[in-house]
């Protein structure tokens, strides 16, 4: 080998880019026995494959676009807007929005009819005769993958209970194909699944906010912006 591949070998990897992205926790039965919805990611999958997950993904240019028939409350909007500016704030909620029905053929939204053509990505929820809403959607985490993963994101985790979503929570039938055994899991058995390590951490913050209530005071933030992690409060 020469000294020239050697340097090649040698040269480290860059990081893939940061890209922003939404997950949706949809609680059901809070009050008497608490399940969140949950599907399986493939083997095939370049971002932990087999793990049991949330429906999320990552934002696409068109949700900036995409009105909403009601805003996330004030209080989250301006902690989600901590960080971001307005239209990526507005993008992260419509895109929870999206990869939710994307995910799960789930419908967070209003009856009611677009005043123009949805744009990609969008079609198949105006075709349920819904407009997207925030309504009830509460933004309760943030985490930016560790450097070294095959894929980055600036996920901001939503909480929405099950009484927000129009139809029926048992109908997977709409949903794409990116996850499998889509289910309710009750809280109590959920670490009995395989799941990735900063989904057990929201899952925590999820059974604390069910004995203190909701809104949340304030919001973790798992920091890996910089050579080293970090932990804050957005408040």
């Amino acid at each position: 080998m020469g000294q020239e591949d050697a340097r090649i070998r040698e040269r480290p990897i860059a990081d893939p880019p940061i890209r922003n992205a939404a997950t949706v926790i949809v609680l059901r039965d809070a009050a008497s026995a608490p399940k969140v919805l949950m599907g399986q990611r493939g083997a095939a999958a370049a971002f932990m494959p087999n793990k049991f997950v949330f429906p999320g993904g990552a934002v696409d240019a068109a949700d900036a676009t995409v009105p909403l028939a009601a805003p996330l409350a004030s209080g989250c909007a301006a902690r989600l807007c901590a960080d971001a500016d307005p239209a990526l704030a507005t993008a992260l909620v419509t895109a929870a929005i999206r990869e939710l029905w994307e995910e799960t053929g789930l419908i967070l939204g209003r009856p009611g009819a677009w005043d123009s053509p949805a744009p990609q990505g969008w079609r198949g929820f105006s075709r349920t005769g819904h407009l997207p809403t925030a309504e009830g959607l509460h933004f309760i985490f943030r985490a930016i993958t560790p450097p070294g993963r095959p894929r980055r994101f600036d996920a901001r985790f939503f909480l929405v209970e099950a009484e927000a979503i129009a139809g029926d929570l048992d109908d997977f039938s709409g949903a794409e194909d990116e996850l499998s055994h889509l289910q309710w899991i009750p809280l109590a058995a959920v670490r009995g699944f395989d799941l990735p390590f900063i989904t057990e951490v929201v899952l925590a913050e999820v059974a604390g906010l069910l004995r203190q209530g909701l809104p949340p005071e304030s919001v973790p933030f798992f920091d890996n912006r910089g050579p080293r992690s970090e932990f804050q409060r957005l408040r």
